[in-house]
């Protein structure tokens, strides 16, 4: 007799899919068994780990080339490390002491993974990606397919440990219905990822990896449930319901509301002209986020000004009549710009990134509001411009000043608990803000959103961090400016009641989430909103605050 089993984990999307599950195949490992390269070979040796990091770089450009927000964001910073000089120089040496390609990339990654976990913060987050990198290279050097998510024979929930977001980003949804991890969080790459993609998928499950291939679970991503060998009626009945609560999710159309018909902005987070015409083809009535720094990750020197006001364009061309806010670059040494003189720091998630950079390199931002601001022109468009990265008063009060002399309309993003401690003071400077709460969590928690060991704490139901969303909110509401939120908690239906209730005037989300959300809000009443984000700062712990607000929707 087969015995079903609940394990609990953090809802990341909601949704309900039945299947056996399917783990990916065992990474390749370096042969260690062979001896050293002999000296005369040693360099063609060099070559052939070249030719397979650029090999490895080129099809995770390809990939990004065709994919949108975090997705293609992850991908290209995981191309960048493929051709980073430290790395392929450490790995060089190594192989001109003797080591064989695949032992070489294996000993400098290691090294290379206990310096980014010594940094902490965010460069701690890139050891999956390295980790993944090194697989990848391995496999080419050995001749070997290329690693990753199997591709199962018929529709299969996919149980790992964790997933390197170049794999997630690759999923084949035909084949992929759900996933569930034994590690990660709630604001990890791989689950903004599979909120983009529309994936049910739990994070952070206790005991997951007992559970076999082979073996049939239900993955309930609103519950943030799997259910091990649940009875076949019982698991189909409950994903029959969920289908039913998407097929409302699918007719959905706006414009998002109440029921009693309180407006709420829908937003979206895009990365460039053609994310930002896609948005405008779904429910999206805006843009909240424009990551402009996404635009350069592979750009050796400076856009001019002429180029920037070109692909600013294109996105403030998507969205002629409607709000659309534009960031300032958002980059440090953990997300470089080739063009921008970054230090090397020991914890760049502290450190010199956003606004900061343009205390060293002023013109970086003048550079960037003449285009932005040339933009407008060229398009008859009103954007809306915000810095990420603002910790003081006075840094929000020469940002704004910046931006009002170029006619636009200036905000700050709310990402450090500086921030929302001084809303009113800050908000004073500007015209709106908006949250960033997948930052904001993490630097109000001091836990690096990555750490499978901290998950529960970066999750965005942190009364801490629904406290200061909150303060935050009536900062705005007081002042009669808008307030809105543009991180991942923007995402999830649940919380969106919660920050409606708060106060919260528009949510910025990727484009695929945002139907759920609209539709979500649009079967409750503003009062039900307030009493819901009532009972979410009322409770001590993330999964009081769902089962509370749960509770105050069936009531």
């Amino acid at each position: 007799m087969t015995t079903t089993s609940t394990l609990s984990g953090t809802p990341v999307v909601p949704g309900a899919k039945y299947g056996p599950a399917v783990w990916p195949a065992p990474r390749p490992t370096a042969d260690t068994s062979a001896g050293p390269v002999p000296d005369d070979e040693r360099d063609a040796e060099v070559e052939r780990y070249e030719t397979a990091a650029t090999a490895v770089a080129e099809r995770l450009r390809e990939r990004a080339r065709v994919a949108d927000g975090v997705a293609a964001e992850v991908l290209s910073a995981t191309a960048g490390l493929a051709t980073d000089r430290g790395l392929r120089g450490t790995v060089a040496k190594r192989i001109r002491d003797g080591s064989r390609a695949d032992v070489a990339v294996a000993d400098a990654t290691d090294e290379f993974a206990a310096m980014f976990k010594q940094a902490g913060g965010v460069m701690a987050e890139r050891v999956t990606d390295l980790n993944d990198l090194r697989d990848r290279v391995i496999a080419e050097v050995q001749g070997k397919e290329e690693p990753g998510i199997p591709s199962p024979d018929e529709p299969s929930i996919l149980l790992a440990d964790d997933l390197a977001p170049a794999d997630t980003a690759g999923l084949d949804v035909g084949k992929v219905i759900a996933l569930a991890t034994e590690l990660g969080g709630p604001t990890s790459h791989t689950a903004i990822i599979a909120r983009q993609m529309g994936l049910p998928c739990v994070v952070a499950v206790d005991g997951l990896g007992d559970v076999a291939s082979g073996t049939h679970v239900l993955v309930d991503g609103m519950a943030g449930e799997v259910v091990v060998e649940p009875d076949p009626e019982a698991a189909e009945a409950r994903v029959r319901e969920s289908a039913e609560a998407m097929a409302a999710v699918d007719s959905w159309t706006g414009p998002c509301q109440t029921s009693d018909g309180h407006a709420v902005g829908l937003l979206a987070n895009v990365q460039d002209g053609a994310a930002a015409t896609r948005a405008a083809e779904g429910v999206a009535e805006g843009i909240g986020l424009f990551r402009t720094e996404l635009c350069f990750l592979e750009v050796a020197e400076e856009p001019t000004v002429e180029e920037q006001a070109s692909i600013y364009g294109e996105v403030l061309q998507a969205f002629p009549d409607a709000k659309v806010v534009v960031r300032t670059l958002d980059a440090g040494s953990d997300k470089p710009l080739k063009f921008a003189g970054l230090p090397d720091e020991p914890n760049p998630a502290l450190g010199v990134r956003g606004l900061r950079i343009s205390e060293d390199e002023p013109d970086l931002l003048e550079h960037q509001l003449d285009g932005i601001e040339a933009a407008a022109e060229q398009t008859g468009t009103s954007p809306w411009v915000m810095a990420p990265m603002v910790a003081t008063v006075d840094e929000a009060r020469r940002f704004a000043e910046k931006v009002r002399a170029r006619g636009l309309t200036p905000g700050v993003m709310v990402e450090i608990p500086a921030t929302a401690l001084m809303a009113e003071k800050i908000l004073a400077e500007v015209e709106f803000f908006s949250i960033g709460t997948n930052d904001l969590t993490q630097y109000t928690m001091a836990a690096d959103r990555m750490s499978a060991e901290l998950a529960s704490l970066t999750d965005p139901w942190q009364p801490a961090v629904l406290d200061l969303v909150a303060k935050t909110a009536a900062a705005g509401t007081a002042q009669g400016k808008s307030v809105g939120v543009c991180g991942e908690a923007a995402a999830d239906p649940l919380l969106a009641i919660v920050l409606v209730g708060m106060g919260i005037a528009t949510l910025s989300a990727a484009t695929a989430a945002l139907p759920a959300v609209g539709a979500k809000l649009a079967s409750v009443d503003l009062a039900t909103c307030q009493r819901a984000a009532e009972a979410a700062l009322a409770s001590d712990s993330p999964a009081e605050a769902r089962a509370a607000v749960r509770e105050v929707l069936d009531g």
